[in-house]
């Protein structure tokens, strides 16, 4: 029990830590939208993988959705990087359908990869200490709740191995996972859009939510951890 409550302290700080850079982000992000030479100069970058986008319509829809994929699976990749050319080239609600696709995708490769091959591949791929200290409270009987939970406060790459390992049904998981990704997904896709309409004030204002829920999540996740 020491250890494990040890554990949750760590992730506590870990995820005051990643909320903070999350703010220096949306901060970030805002003063460049308000910043007029430099965000022209983005959107003729923008304009730019428009018109090569266009030229390869599926390809650029298979690639995007890929590379969602893998930053769902992958810790150190991260779509968000090219969510505004998206949103430039396909617009909002597609966008944010493609990403929402590319998440699950991902997560349900997770998944199958964790549910195929055990800790064979896992251990290279994700953080196999804390999925190893997550298996404890984790098994295929765990309540759709606290999956639910795990999906939304958790780096998306961890569930998706962590419920493959312990073999947990893949309907449910999918359910939960399609749930969960679905408000970050479009969370994204708004950040994205406020960003391409020099929306500064709005963009740090999503950005700041998405902190607050994440904190909360991560906090309903830990009192549902204790008391269990």
């Amino acid at each position: 029990m020491t250890l494990q409550r040890s554990s949750l302290q760590t992730d506590r700080k870990q995820s005051l830590r990643c909320a903070a850079v999350l703010i220096v982000l949306c901060a970030t992000l805002a003063t460049v939208a308000s910043f007029t030479p430099l965000h022209s100069a983005l959107i003729s970058v923008f304009a730019s993988s428009e018109q090569l986008i266009q030229l390869h319509p599926v390809l650029g829809v298979v690639v995007f959705i890929a590379f969602a994929a893998v930053s769902a699976m992958l810790a150190f990749v991260s779509v968000a990087v090219i969510v505004p050319i998206a949103i430039y080239t396909w617009g909002e609600p597609l966008c944010m359908l493609l990403l929402w696709f590319g998440w699950i995708l991902g997560g349900l490769c997770a998944y199958g990869i964790a549910r195929l091959f055990s800790r064979t591949v896992v251990h290279w791929l994700t953080a196999e200490a804390r999925i190893k200290q997550l298996e404890t409270y984790v098994s295929a009987k765990t309540s759709f709740t606290l999956v639910l939970l795990l999906q939304l406060a958790l780096p998306s790459e961890i569930p998706g191995y962590l419920l493959g390992l312990v073999r947990y049904p893949l309907a449910r998981y999918l359910a939960a996972l399609s749930l969960a990704e679905l408000p970050y997904a479009a969370a994204t896709a708004l950040l994205g859009d406020s960003f391409l309409k020099q929306r500064s004030y709005l963009l740090f204002g999503i950005g700041l939510l998405m902190v607050a829920f994440s904190l909360f999540t991560i906090q309903k996740l830990r009192s549902k951890l204790e008391t269990d």
